[in-house]
Order: C-alpha cells, then structure tokens, then sequence
C-alpha cells in the first residue's frame, strides 16, 4: 500500500489541521545552539516548594490511586471559595466544576460537548493556536474576529453582532490574551454579555491569565450580570502558580454543561493524576503571597520590555495582562517568519511569529517575558543589533545593557 493510501485513511478534519505554528518554529530552535528563547509561555519561576512539598508528601502518604472523574472534592471546593472570593461566583463543587488536564482538556471537553457538525463559534483572533482546530475537530466551524494594535486588540460588541449567523452557537473568548497581553474593556465586556443573552450564546471563556492582569482589575465574563449559566469558565494553576508541567487545569459553569463535558472526560483522561491535584489544592490554600511576588516580577519586566522595543524604534502594544509583549516588527520591512528566522539565525534569540495566532497577527512577533532578567537584557541587546540593521532607527540612541531586579534606573547605557 503507497504512503498516500495511508493517508487517505486519516480522519480529514485531522489530516487538514495544520501542525502548530509554535511547535513548526520550535523545531528550528532546538537545531540552534546558545538560543535565548523568548517564545515559551512558561513562567520562568519554579514551582514554589511549598507546592512541590505538598506533592511529595502526598506521594509518602501512597497518595497514587485514581480520584473522582470530577477531580479531588477537596480541590474542587478549594476552586469554589476561590471563585466565590475573587469575582462572587457560586458554584456548586459536586455538580459544576470539573476538574481537567490543564485549560487544554478543558477547552477540548467544552467544544465536544457543546457543538453539532457545523456550528459556528466565534473567535476574536490573534488567538491562541488550539481555539481553532479543536474547533474544527469537534466538527465546528471557526469564524475569526480580527482585531489590530489601534484598536488594543480587543474585539467589541458590534464585531460579534456583525458575524452572527443562525448557525452561531459560542463565543470563545480569552482575556487576558495570548499572544497579545490585551485586556478587554469592562464597558466593552457588558455590551458582549448583553448580546451574548439576547442572542442565546454560550459563552466560552478562557481565563488563565486572570491573575496576570496589570492594568485595571480583572472581568470575569461568568460574573457579569444574565451571564453565570450560560458562561464555561476555563482556568487552572499553570500561569499563576508555575505550575505548567503539572497540567491541572478546571472548568466551571451550569451543572448540564458541566456534566456533559464529564462524561467525555471520563471515557478519555479519567481523571486529572492526584499527585498534581494535591499541589494544585496548595497552591489554593498557600499561594497567595508567591503568586503575588511573581507577577509584580512580571509587571516589572513588561514596563521594560515595553521600553525596549520603543526606544529601538519598534512600534509595542503595551500588554495590560499575561507575560507576553506583541511589537510591530513589519517596520524592519520583514514578513512574521522571515523577521523570527532571521533573528534566529543572526542573533540566536527565538521569538513566535504573529501569523502562527492567526492573519491578523501578520506584521508582529511574539515575545516572551518570564524569562530571567539576565536573558531578557542579552535578547535586546542582541535584538536592537539585528533591527539596526534593517534600518530601522532607534527612538533614542541606547540599548540595554542591564536591567536590574529592583529598579528601572540604571538600565540604559548610550552607545
């Protein structure tokens, strides 16, 4: 049998979903030696030990046997008070929070619940790169919202009305965002949420980067008013805690959604794995103060990443949340993929082309900031170099050359 003949036996909304433009790139990086890497979305922290504590004396104690489909009750209610605490949310611990592999299952679970072969969901887009093929794998049909830099790449009320259809059935949403860092206005938000009821929309919100919110204070789409039940709220520990390896993630929201997305996840994952469920019900109850340390780390950093990219002459959305910086490098006259090759190349520093999020992210990169200070001032350094020469003229004439952990004074250096 010929290699197409195997081929064709693939399921065609899986042969069809192009690999992840973030994986595709990263490919070239591990062929690359002495790579500063400003592409992961990883926090560069480790997990605080009183976590990592807790996850080992849960092994000690032979904690290592299956839990509940729904995860670990004790979590579960753990993530209720936490809800209920942050944005006034009841929800009912046995009934209404599902317990996932990171916001990924979660997201995968409330797609497949929710959509029949050829329903539309609507997703303002740059957007992370799985929204649209698990989409498109639960047999639904993306439909991208575009937003841009001038208008703080944040979607509005009469972008969603605009692109509805009678076969439009979730709104996926995610703020704060990533790639852009962008946070939504709450005014803004209001007016989705009306829509989203007068339209019998279900509302898909991805909430990660909830505690990573610089400016303003964080909305939580499922607390606005009419919007509790008809809003899937994804969230987990990855972001705010360092825990991405540990892969606990939950989803709340009406006890049919809920349930529904249960019964796929029981055929499939089981169940999250207990060791990282009891770290994760640390986090809760203990992390508070670290968790804090650690974003006024990132704000610090955003401020001068922000300057950074400014004073070499590259145009920067200032992110208001996540850890991610999205300049307009189309200035160096290079496409996303040419300007993240060629970086690469030169300089050995990785950052993630903008068209892997989507068209409207064409003209812009990627840029990490949870990486160390030590990394951060190198990649610039490096990256001031490497615009210079496409010409593009610095705003003042400085690159960094230090940035200090407890200041922004001291930072820059004239050449």
């Amino acid at each position: 049998m010929t290699r197409s003949s195997w081929s064709e036996k693939i399921n065609p909304a899986v042969r069809n979903i192009p690999p992840s433009g973030i994986r595709r790139f990263f490919d070239l990086v591990a062929e690359t030696k002495g790579v500063i890497s400003l592409g992961v979305g990883e926090p560069d922290f480790v997990t605080p030990w009183h976590i990592r504590e807790a996850c080992i004396y849960s092994l000690e104690k032979g904690y290592t046997m299956y839990t509940s489909n729904w995860g670990l009750l004790e979590l579960r209610e753990a993530v209720a008070a936490d809800l209920e605490r942050s944005y006034r949310l009841k929800y009912d611990p046995r009934r209404e929070i599902l317990i996932t592999v990171g916001v990924s299952e979660a997201l995968d679970l409330a797609m497949r619940a929710l959509l029949r072969p050829g329903d539309e969901v609507l997703i303002p887009e740059p957007s992370y790169v799985s929204y649209a093929p698990c989409t498109l794998l639960a047999g639904g049909v993306p439909v991208f919202l575009p937003t841009g830099m001038e208008t703080g790449f944040r979607v509005t009320a009469e972008q969603v009305e605009a692109a509805l259809t009678p076969r439009t059935r979730v709104l996926l949403l995610s703020y704060p965002n990533n790639p852009t860092g962008a946070v939504m206005d709450p005014a803004e938000l209001a007016k989705i949420a009306e829509l989203a009821a007068a339209r019998d929309l279900v509302v898909v919100s991805d909430e990660i980067y909830d505690r990573l919110t610089y400016v303003g204070r964080h909305t939580c789409v499922a607390a606005l008013p009419g919007m509790r039940d008809r809003t899937v709220l994804l969230n987990g520990f990855s972001k705010a805690y360092a825990m991405t390896g540990w892969r606990v993630g939950y989803a709340a929201g009406n006890a049919d959604f809920i349930g529904a997305m249960t019964k796929i996840h029981q055929y499939t994952m089981l169940c999250t794995p207990i060791t990282g469920q009891m770290a994760a019900l640390e986090a809760l109850k203990n992390g508070e103060a670290g968790m804090r340390r650690m974003v006024e780390q990132y704000n610090r950093r955003r401020h001068l990443v922000i300057q950074a990219f400014r004073d070499m002459g590259v145009p920067c959305f200032e992110p208001g949340g996540a850890f991610y910086a999205f300049p307009r490098i189309s200035v160096t006259g290079l496409s996303s993929e040419e300007f993240a090759e060629e970086l690469l190349k030169e300089e050995q520093v990785a950052v993630v082309p903008g068209n892997a999020f989507g068209p409207s992210g064409e003209g812009f990169v990627r840029v990490s900031y949870a990486v160390s200070l030590d990394d951060l001032s190198e990649a610039f350094r490096r990256m001031a170099r490497f615009v210079r020469r496409r010409g593009v003229r610095p705003r003042a004439v400085s690159v960094p050359v230090k940035i200090s952990d407890s200041s922004r004074a001291g930072i820059w250096q004239s050449l």
